[in-house]
């Protein structure tokens, strides 16, 4: 079988810097994003761009080479989900795959270079400027906004939901 990070990888699209700056912002509202911190994507990968004072953190993912994923991490999601998210990210514009990346990732865990969120961390995803892609390649647009919260260990028995996934009720991505 071939892995899903096969046609994610690859080099990222570069922004003007600030273009990229209020792209992230675009995730969020404004009373979130306009304190973040804010993160753009270089040739060296992610760096502060802005220093903010909330704990929230706004970016730019880019989970597939021609994605545009803003997103705006509250403070538990800031220090635990989006390093994580980056890594991968970085991973995937190396070439490495899924396998790989997740290796390291559990690695990282393992080792407490990071951790799981202590309560349920979140995820502004609210920008009408996003451009996504499936796992086969295709782009599929906007996806709608929403809010995306990361509960460890979570699974779609805990939220009464049944088997098949529905965007109608909610979506657990990664159980457990």
């Amino acid at each position: 079988a071939q892995s899903i990070a096969a046609g994610r990888t690859g080099p990222r699209p570069l922004l003007p810097r600030e273009r990229e700056i209020a792209l992230a912002r675009t995730a969020a509202p404004a009373e979130v994003s306009r304190d973040a911190t804010v993160m753009v994507f270089t040739e060296r990968g992610f760096e502060v761009a802005v220093k903010g004072t909330s704990g929230v953190t706004c970016v730019v993912n880019r989970s597939h080479p021609d994605s545009l994923e803003p997103h705006c991490f509250d403070a538990e999601g800031s220090a635990t989900v989006l390093p994580m998210e980056l890594r991968r990210t970085e991973l995937l514009r190396e070439g490495k795959s899924t396998e790989e990346i997740d290796r390291e990732i559990a690695a990282g865990l393992f080792s407490g270079k990071y951790r799981l969120p202590l309560r349920p961390a979140m995820s502004y995803m609210m920008s009408s400027e996003q451009v996504l892609y499936d796992d086969q390649g295709r782009k599929v647009g906007k996806w709608q906004p929403h809010l995306m919260i990361f509960y460890p260990h979570l699974t779609s028995a805990d939220l009464g939901l049944g088997g098949t996934p529905s965007t109608q009720a909610a979506l657990v991505v990664d159980e457990g």
